[in-house]
């Protein structure tokens, strides 16, 4: 990754994210930008941990999860930080299974009485 270091404005066109966004994860001190006076400048660490909070957000990954899993490679190293990931995303993927169940049943519910209301369209309108 290059030192180059990014704005706040190319900041949040890198990631596709609002102003507010980025200030709220600077704010849950998920990022900590440079500052110079008012300006914010992030460099190759911000935008790796970027990386890796929008890859977890993707997944549905609470910001406080992530938050706790960043601060794992900080006070523990990589090895314990990658284990952190491999638990998290186990415990991630039971919920999204149990959410992806309920999905289908709702989905289930929603064409019976989908059918069963045209049914009736058609018997009323013959």
């Amino acid at each position: 990754m290059s030192d180059t270091r990014l704005s706040f404005k190319e900041m949040c066109a890198r990631f596709d994210v609002t102003p507010r966004t980025l200030r709220y994860y600077e704010y849950i001190e998920l990022l900590q930008p440079e500052r110079e006076g008012r300006s914010r400048y992030f460099g190759p660490r911000e935008v790796a941990r970027m990386t890796l909070i929008m890859r977890g957000r993707r997944f549905g990954i609470k910001l406080e999860d992530i938050r706790q899993w960043l601060l794992i490679y900080e006070h523990e190293g990589t090895s314990a930080q990658m284990q952190a990931f491999v638990d998290m995303a186990d415990r991630q993927m039971e919920e999204l299974e149990e959410q992806r169940q309920q999905l289908e049943e709702a989905m289930r519910e929603l064409k019976e009485l989908r059918d069963e209301t045209a049914g009736f369209l058609t018997k009323a309108t013959s």
